[in-house]
């Protein structure tokens, strides 16, 4: 990669992890936080609070990449910054669960992460693209996994609205990095146009898109439950969870290394993408075992080394693919779409989590997940194994 390959990937993927920041901050300590608000005792508006960004990002991805393509992607990107600026401060300053809601839903239309891969698409060249996908995918793990360390202990220092507060703060810093740091899109080159209902029933994207629905919605759902499995089980207060997570994500990152670099240089990512995500269903049953006959804390921290080693690996991995599997002249439509199902996929895991935690109970969070999870496992068994970067495939191309 050229150093300015280099600048614009690092820089736009910075900016695609500081928009989930704002997300997984939350996580580890919103749900434990929320009973002392009022309207705290309902479940399911405390899974809505969680989920409601989600919803807000599935309507705006495909608008917001379409209007990049028009008005081009620095105007969108800051447009969407600002967005997600202003409904951070509405929940920093909200006195009620319906006011966290707003905030909530404003931070989520400034929906860019279409507009931010469509760029970074724009900005490399098709040989290493994949290796700008996956700093994208990284980054988005780097960033959860910060998330659960950094969170409990912000939560001790300047509390929830202080944590809201914090990611508007962020996000106008993140404006003057688009302005001044990342460079400017390049000239686009014209390209036989692809239409967008080919792009929705390609097979081999129709199984990503349902694969990132599905561990967003896993990863929303579990967080509402895990926070208070920890205070409850382990007697671990929320300011105290870094203890766990610190270890857990640092082991789960060095767990991950090998599979994927053993992966993609033998051309075995197929291989390596069924195994996690059967790893991640073993992780949802282990779950609804210990909820049904609790043990020792220790099998519940290992259930979350086992979730986040899977997390990791599925979510490095999968842009990377969406860019090498879609059309050249569809790359936008295909990562649009591909967002927007990730988000559905936090809203529908956060509202059904929160409903099914109140009304059955967090047993159902993981029967549910499991059973998604399940027939995600069934659909990828079929996939397409794509060769290793760089090897010839069939009719001379290179991967």
């Amino acid at each position: 990669m050229t150093p300015q390959e280099v600048r614009s990937s690092a820089s736009l993927a910075s900016i695609f992890a500081l928009r989930m920041l704002g997300m997984f901050l939350i996580l580890p300590v919103f749900a434990v936080h929320a009973r002392s608000m009022p309207g705290g005792d309902n479940a399911t508006l405390i899974g809505l609070a969680m989920g409601m960004y989600g919803l807000t990002q599935s309507f705006g991805q495909i608008p917001f990449g379409a209007a990049s393509d028009r008005f081009g992607r620095k105007p969108v990107i800051i447009a969407g910054l600002l967005l997600f600026a202003l409904g951070s401060f509405i929940a920093a300053f909200a006195s009620t669960l319906e006011w966290v809601i707003v905030g909530r839903a404003v931070q989520g239309a400034g929906a860019i992460s279409a507009a931010v891969t469509a760029f970074i698409a724009d900005a490399t060249r098709e040989e290493h693209r994949t290796k700008a996908m996956a700093m994208v995918g990284g980054s988005i793990g780097i960033t959860f996994a910060v998330s659960l360390i950094a969170a409990p202990l912000l939560y001790r220092v300047i509390g929830m609205g202080g944590i809201f507060g914090l990611t508007g703060v962020l996000s106008l810093l993140a404006i003057l990095v688009v302005a001044y740091v990342v460079p400017p899109a390049p000239r686009m080159v014209a390209l036989p146009k692809v239409p967008f209902s080919a792009v929705l029933r390609d097979k081999e994207l129709m199984r990503l898109n349902y694969g990132v629905f599905v561990l967003h919605l896993s990863q929303m759902a579990m967080f509402v439950v895990v926070p208070q499995a920890l205070v409850k089980f382990a007697g671990i207060p929320v300011a105290d969870h870094w203890k766990i997570y610190l270890p857990v994500v640092l082991a789960s990152f060095i767990l991950m290394l090998p599979p994927v670099f053993v992966g993609e240089k033998q051309g075995k990512m197929k291989q390596v993408f069924l195994g996690a995500i059967g790893l991640m269903l073993a992780v949802q049953a282990g779950f609804f075992v210990f909820l049904h006959a609790p043990g020792h804390w220790l099998f519940l921290a290992g259930l979350l080394l086992a979730f986040f080693v899977a997390f990791n690996i599925l979510e490095a991995s999968q842009p990377s693919l969406v860019s090498r599997i879609a059309p050249p002249a569809a790359k936008g439509s295909a990562l649009g779409v591909y967002n927007t199902l990730q988000a559905l996929g936090l809203f529908c895991g956060g509202a059904l989590g929160g409903w099914l935690n109140q009304h059955v109970g967090g047993y159902a969070v993981f029967a549910v997940c499991a059973a998604v999870t399940l027939v995600w496992l069934i659909m990828a068994a079929s996939m397409r194994n794509l060769p290793r970067r760089g090897a010839t495939q069939p009719g001379g191309a290179r991967a």
